[in-house]
């Protein structure tokens, strides 16, 4: 039998602090796709039955490769945020949790960087 309250118990098990960041920077991210999803799109169509040269040059314009890069960028970093909770939500087992968002954190970065990458030769004609 146990003197203790259920509070003392529990003080010093709470959380860890960065569950409102984390939730807050998930929001962010989808507020700034929002714009950028519908600019995706709008230039998406008008490259519709267009030819490599003329994709080509449309991404080759410093404004249109920024808004690619970012796009891509945010979507990864979304997608990553939203994946891990996820899988901290459902996967109970600590060695495949922790596995799992190591890959996905890792899908993610080298999928940042062939965005990068193949938006740097596209658009600098490489």
């Amino acid at each position: 039998m146990s003197l203790q309250t259920p509070i003392a118990r529990a003080r010093g098990l709470g959380s860890a602090k960065n569950g409102s960041e984390h939730w807050i920077v998930q929001r962010v991210t989808a507020v700034l796709l929002l714009p950028l999803t519908l600019w995706f799109l709008y230039f998406a169509c008008s490259l519709v039955g267009a030819d490599y040269a003329s994709v080509k040059a449309a991404v080759a314009q410093p404004w249109c490769a920024a808004l690619l890069a970012s796009f891509m960028i945010i979507v990864l970093y979304h997608a990553q945020l939203g994946l891990q909770v996820v899988i901290e939500d459902y996967l109970h087992v600590r060695w495949l949790e922790i596995s799992a968002l190591v890959i996905v954190k890792f899908i993610a970065f080298f999928g940042s960087i062939v965005v990068l990458l193949a938006l740097a030769r596209v658009a600098l004609g490489a």
